[in-house]
């Protein structure tokens, strides 16, 4: 069983109530697969940071290292290994620039348990940053999965940011379906009702292999044509397959007419929270609005399965307008990341 959150020992809350963070420690690629997802799962964290995301990236040859922070409890841990309460997780992809120079990224990361204080989370930083296993030179880049606060900032503290925050797009699945309808904008509600009484589209959502390779073949052509880039569709595919089982890794919200595919997009699940990936429609579906009957279907089959937070993505509204407008008109709260820091 993954080791969640033991109720914290005298070191552990000595170290929370004091700052005693010298007892804290690193142990690099070491953590096996059901303690990462379990703690990953109850602290709610990104795409980038799930295991399955790591290792689809491995299997395109992109070098992964995770690391897990512990502080100590009394006796042995599960299976008798050394004690140690997981009070953070982070995976870094790492790439070499010029040859020489290992990148690592810890992109929305890392995850924190709530109880450990900012001061204790810089410390942690300047413990991962000295003792990530790659060759130096060597950058180490930090994304915090959360928008900048004091509390960001403290736990930053010594670190410079280089680049400014990504914007996203985060919707409540908590919330009654009634709710979350009401939510909607006018206008995008309006399309959506006008879609669903369209009875020529048929609507499904599922975790449908062959629908989910249909349409990466047609996002590969999107990208041709627009000269877009983005992660490899091949990703996907590696996604999939690192997943525990495809109902926990995705969903194809699709639309059909005469047994034809006209629109459909992809959903990504990592743990409670659900990621809409890509998005395709022919000149049908885009006529019949069918993207806003399968968000809507989306939502509700995600609901279903226990999904409890919808990340629509980056916005954009000097690049990307319509898009933009399409993910705030489902009613979620646009969330503006601090930034990362080196």
């Amino acid at each position: 069983m993954p080791e969640l959150d033991p109720a914290p020992d005298i070191p552990t809350l000595l170290m929370l109530t004091f700052g005693y963070y010298g007892l804290m420690n690193v142990d690099w690629d070491s953590l096996d697969r059901a303690n990462w997802e379990g703690f990953h799962r109850q602290h709610g964290s990104s795409l980038q940071q799930a295991w399955a995301y790591g290792q689809a990236l491995q299997t395109l040859n992109v070098r992964i290292h995770r690391a897990a922070i512990r502080v100590p409890r009394d006796g042995p841990g599960p299976g008798g290994e050394p004690g140690g309460v997981i009070m953070g997780l982070a995976q870094f992809m790492v790439r070499r620039i010029a040859g020489y120079i290992s990148l690592a990224s810890c992109t929305r990361g890392p995850v924190w348990h709530p109880d450990l204080a900012p001061e204790a989370r810089a410390q942690a930083l300047t413990m991962l940053r000295k003792s990530l296993p790659v060759p130096r030179l060597r950058v180490a880049l930090f994304s915090p999965d959360a928008p900048a606060s004091p509390e960001v900032e403290a736990e930053t503290r010594g670190l410079w940011r280089v680049m400014t925050g990504y914007s996203t797009v985060m919707l409540d699945l908590t919330q009654p379906l009634e709710a979350l309808r009401a939510g909607l904008d006018g206008k995008w509600r309006n399309r959506l009702a006008k879609t669903e009484a369209d009875p020529s589209f048929t609507a499904r959502v599922e975790p449908n292999l062959p629908e989910a390779k249909r349409l990466l073949e047609r996002e590969t052509e999107q990208r041709t044509q627009r000269r877009f880039q983005g992660l490899p569709t091949d990703f996907v595919r590696a996604y999939i397959d690192a997943a525990p089982s495809r109902e926990q890794g995705f969903a194809v919200s699709y639309a059909q007419s005469r047994k034809e595919t006209q629109a459909a997009l992809l959903f990504l699940i990592h743990g409670d929270t659900a990621t809409y990936h890509i998005g395709w429609s022919n000149e049908a579906g885009r006529k019949a609005n069918a993207h806003n009957l399968l968000m809507w279907r989306g939502i509700e089959y995600l609901r279903h399965i226990g999904v409890k937070r919808l990340d629509l993505g980056g916005v954009n509204t000097h690049a990307l307008p319509g898009i933009t407008r399409f993910k705030l008109g489902t009613g979620g709260q646009v969330l503006t990341l601090a930034g990362s820091y080196h």
